[in-house]
């Protein structure tokens, strides 16, 4: 069985008892295999789960990473920047613990995890719980210099009073004045004016009335360089295809039949293969010739440069949203995920067979992917 050394976790960001939660915490873990040998320079897929009461308990908060180890093996995150599963991080009540960090890891890069350890978080109630008093006794005598010298001390019943006669009643051209600052708001959606910038529905905001929210994506949206065709259940994060095949024939290899250990299956996991594919094509042989995986990372669709050759079960999540991307021929399209030296996964866009294809002799169309 391969396993996971985990060597720390600090967590202690709370510098007094009056600072704010901290939003992420440090985590870092050696890889090793099952021979003891150090995973090193390799990009590997991890889920990390806060769990609540036991190691067996609610999940309160799940997200997945996909780091690469360094020449030691070892692998460094911070939770809660990675791509969330559920819950939300900046919401989890610590007092209320214990709690348990529990880590999946893929050493393929993908989510195909084979590796679980689960360890109790024993400074962050502590150091979290720090940020309230459980009771106070006795008189406090607060001196604040800071609201002494501001405007608001200056602030008189008068003024409160005047504050209450003000006028509910939205005429469609209210004007609010703060420090020199106008703000506008419309009279019906559509736009939001400050006196530097105009927001407009649909550039990754929301806009009914006068309230503003973040843009939530869906499937088909033409968005983040072509159409998307996956989301998470937050709406914010996904997959986005191009909006037509890089090639409609050309080879997996550069060249050279090789392993190039490009096995990663699952989400986000042909980012990863992308990057290994090219990296193992210089080192087993490149003759110049154009290749699925390079096809994809030179594309700059929308102006983004982080395309990739989507792996076995990207590829397959992009044919069931064949017909709101579009643009697909009834053919054989290439993944990222290799099978061994000589074949490497592909799928029918006819039928939805995924089978093996040879990656030097036969030529098949590519469609690039990228994740937002």
């Amino acid at each position: 069985m391969k396993r996971i050394l985990t060597i720390l976790v600090a967590v202690l960001i709370t510098a007094s008892v009056f600072a704010q939660a901290p939003q992420k915490m440090s985590y870092q873990a050696v890889i090793r295999d099952a021979s003891d040998q150090l995973i090193t320079n390799q990009n590997i897929g991890m889920q990390i789960s806060i769990l609540q009461g036991s190691v067996t308990g609610t999940p309160v908060y799940v997200e997945r990473q996909f780091p690469t180890t360094n020449t030691n093996g070892l692998v460094t995150i911070e939770i809660g920047s990675g791509t969330i599963v559920s819950g939300n991080f900046s919401t989890i009540d610590w007092t209320n613990g214990p709690y348990f960090i529990k880590t999946e890891t893929d050493l393929n890069g993908g989510a195909n995890y084979t590796i679980t350890g689960t360890s109790q978080l024993l400074s962050v109630p502590y150091a979290f719980h720090a940020a309230t008093a459980d009771s106070v006794t006795g008189n406090l005598n607060e001196t604040d210099p800071v609201f002494t010298s501001s405007q608001a001390n200056n602030i008189t019943a008068t003024d409160i009073t005047n504050l209450s006669n003000l006028s509910g009643t939205n005429t469609g051209d209210q004007t609010i004045s703060r420090t020199g600052l106008t703000v506008t708001l419309s009279n019906g959606g559509g736009s939001y004016q400050d006196s530097v910038n105009t927001y407009t529905a649909g550039d990754g905001i929301d806009i009914v009335g006068t309230v503003i929210s973040e843009h939530k994506y869906q499937v088909g949206d033409s968005a983040q360089g072509g159409i998307i065709f996956w989301v998470d259940e937050t709406g914010e994060h996904g997959l986005v295809a191009a909006t037509s095949d890089q090639s409609t024939g050309v080879r997996w290899y550069a060249g050279t039949y090789g392993s190039t250990r490009a096995t990663g299956d699952g989400l986000y996991a042909g980012e990863a293969n992308t990057a290994i594919i090219i990296s193992s094509q210089v080192s087993i042989g490149d003759d110049g010739s154009d290749y699925a995986a390079q096809l994809c990372a030179n594309y700059q669709g929308g102006g983004y440069g982080d395309w990739y050759l989507p792996s076995k079960y990207e590829l397959n999540l992009l044919y069931q949203q064949k017909n709101v991307v579009g643009g697909f021929a009834s053919a054989y399209y290439w993944s990222s995920t290799e099978v061994d030296s000589g074949y490497a996964w592909i799928q029918n866009f006819y039928n939805s067979n995924q089978l093996n294809g040879s990656k030097g002799v036969a030529s098949y169309r590519v469609r690039a992917v990228r994740a937002f």
